[in-house]
């Protein structure tokens, strides 16, 4: 891609002709019994097979993975590519469930070792949050969970310390997402050995807004905010201590907007959690979400429905900023919360990271600086092309997304006052 090359919002439609003819030629072919099966014995049974175990867990989420196959089954309209890509990830995703519990019973000690102290980033979508992750995931003590990892949190072929195996698959993802939808890497680089979000721990349970950011699942996204999703949060801590015991460090970094939504179970289920909150202005992050949501979509259907994704996201936004103030007001701690700016992150970096560090205690060494300015450079903005996007892209304007986000605006208004 090159890095001169203008992404438009509401070019998500324009995938490669092989695509295109791939899904065609393949959709024929369903009454050959060629579609890939969603149901749950069917992807148990398949995860099974790979990994050569059985036992799930006394804690696996049937329920959960039940209402998603549903909604995608019901909802999504999958392309045949689409189908066949969500099949292969689900797959995987019980397979490190299955892998995990293995290593859970030979090695107990995983489980006993405490959580490492988390400097978790939890902006809205389009903030500036990959940017933040990354700086962070350079400092040598911090434990960063890689893109390589995410995917597949428990060994492969033994792969414990050098994740050998998992690199491989990693890899050959991000081969993958680059020739299905290059232009996606303009607005998210998904680089297999770059840091990533912990929602794709959280995906392992399968209570995560990973699937609503991808395809079309309302029935499951409604049904995920009214429940407790506690056990989600419970068995991410155990994927991370797993992670802990393979990679050590001194503490974690990590990053989803997820997390927004439930900053009530970060707070119990986290250890002596720093809060790093990156603001921008929200007539801008917003489309650039509703942008990143529409280009992603293309990849798992051919049915993209732009209103649908600006109504479901711009209220959902509006929601989980609400979950997250309450949070705050509730738990009446502030120095535990690192609030900044975007446009600071951007014109002052290095100030920026000197205010998280002096908020943590934890001294800003000129070493530390040099690293995270080798690191900003090393992830320049653009470097896979120029994302472009504007609220009128979505047939909206400030109004509307003023309808969702009253309370956000008056926080935002106090905290640039004071």
């Amino acid at each position: 891609m090159n890095s001169q090359q203008k992404i438009k919002a509401l070019d998500f439609n324009r995938r490669p002709g092989w695509v295109n003819a791939l899904n065609t030629v393949w959709k024929s072919s369903y009454i050959f019994g060629t579609e890939s099966r969603l149901d749950k014995d069917s992807l148990i049974k398949a995860a099974r097979k790979t990994t050569g175990l059985s036992d799930l867990g006394p804690d696996f989420p049937e329920e959960a993975l039940q209402r998603l196959l549903a909604s995608i089954r019901e909802e999504a309209d999958l392309h045949p590519l689409g189908r066949f890509i969500t099949r292969q990830r689900l797959i995987n995703l019980l397979a490190v469930r299955l892998r995990a519990e293995d290593l859970f019973k030979k090695h107990p000690e995983i489980l006993e070792q405490p959580l490492y102290p988390v400097m978790l980033v939890i902006g809205l979508q389009r903030t500036g949050t990959t940017k933040l992750q990354r700086l962070l995931a350079a400092d040598p003590d911090n434990r960063a969970l890689l893109s390589w990892e995410a995917m597949n949190p428990t060994p492969i072929n033994g792969d414990v310390k050098d994740g050998k195996e998992r690199i491989k698959l990693a890899r050959t993802s991000e081969k993958g997402l680059r020739v299905i939808s290059p232009a996606f890497f303009a607005i998210h680089p998904v680089e297999h050995l770059a840091p990533e979000e912990d929602v794709l721990l959280l995906d392992v349970s399968f209570m995560s807004q990973t699937a609503e950011a991808t395809m079309r699942v309302p029935s499951y996204a409604a049904w995920l905010e009214k429940t407790d999703i506690s056990p989600a949060y419970a068995y991410m801590v155990k994927l991370l201590k797993l992670l802990q015991w393979q990679r050590p460090g001194k503490r974690w970094v990590l990053k989803t907007p997820n997390h927004l939504e439930f900053l009530d179970l970060t707070d119990k289920y986290f250890t002596d959690v720093q809060y790093i909150w990156p603001h921008r202005n929200i007539y801008k992050s917003i489309p650039s979400f509703l942008s990143m949501v529409s280009h992603a979509s293309t990849i798992f259907s051919n049915q993209v429905d732009v209103q649908k994704i600006t109504a479901h996201w711009v209220r959902k936004s509006g929601y989980m900023l609400d979950k997250a103030l309450s949070f705050l007001n509730e738990k009446n701690n502030s120095s535990q919360f690192t609030h900044l700016f975007y446009e600071s992150l951007v014109k002052d970096t290095m100030g920026v990271m000197q205010q998280i560090y002096d908020d943590r205690g934890e001294p800003f060494t000129p070493e530390l600086e040099k690293i995270f300015k080798e690191a900003d450079n090393r992830n320049a903005r653009g470097k896979y092309g120029q994302h472009v996007y504007a609220l009128e892209d979505f047939g909206i304007d400030e109004s509307y997304i003023d309808r969702y986000t009253k309370e956000y605006r008056k926080f935002l208004q106090d905290l640039r006052t004071h």
